[in-house]
């Protein structure tokens, strides 16, 4: 099952920096960015979350929450969230069911060798709990202004669903 656009996202429950679980159900009212991240500190993924760290005025503004997501243990994602000062909640996906849900497993290569992995995405929720936009195959720089953009603009109506 993939999500897509306009479309309800199914409710989740998962682990959280903080010691706490989040559901998107609990966020009905807000609009939400989750990304995906391959890896809790590497290279790639702590500029990527320092870049929406950043941004997270502007983000808060527009009522849009963050939210990271990799399958790193709970412990990583503290410390990473930890040395990096994030100002926003990570979650550990260790079983991959949030992964699943917004189909971001995807066979990679590395060295040659293949295995599944995340592919650095990123998406979008409306207020309502519905997708507005997703962005897959993600480069990092630049990408969380761009989701602040449409972030901005789907909070002031500007952005239909595509």
């Amino acid at each position: 099952m993939s999500v897509s656009i306009g479309q309800p996202i199914p409710d989740f429950t998962a682990l959280a920096t903080g010691d706490h679980e989040i559901s998107l159900s609990a966020l009905k009212g807000r609009q939400v960015v989750v990304y995906f991240y391959p890896k809790a500190s590497t290279p790639g993924c702590t500029t990527e979350g320092g870049d929406f760290r950043d941004r997270k005025a502007a983000f808060d503004a527009a009522n849009t929450v963050i939210l990271g997501v990799s399958r790193d243990g709970i412990r990583a994602q503290e410390n990473f969230k930890a040395k990096q000062g994030f100002n926003f909640d990570l979650i550990s996906d260790k079983e991959e069911a949030v992964c699943r849900l917004f189909d971001v497993i995807k066979l990679k290569k590395l060295y040659g060798k293949e295995h599944l992995g995340i592919e650095r995405s990123t998406f979008l929720i409306d207020a309502e709990g519905r997708l507005a936009r997703e962005w897959r195959g993600v480069k990092v720089k630049g990408h969380a202004q761009e989701v602040l953009e449409a972030a901005q603009a789907l909070h002031e109506g500007r952005l239909d669903a595509d």
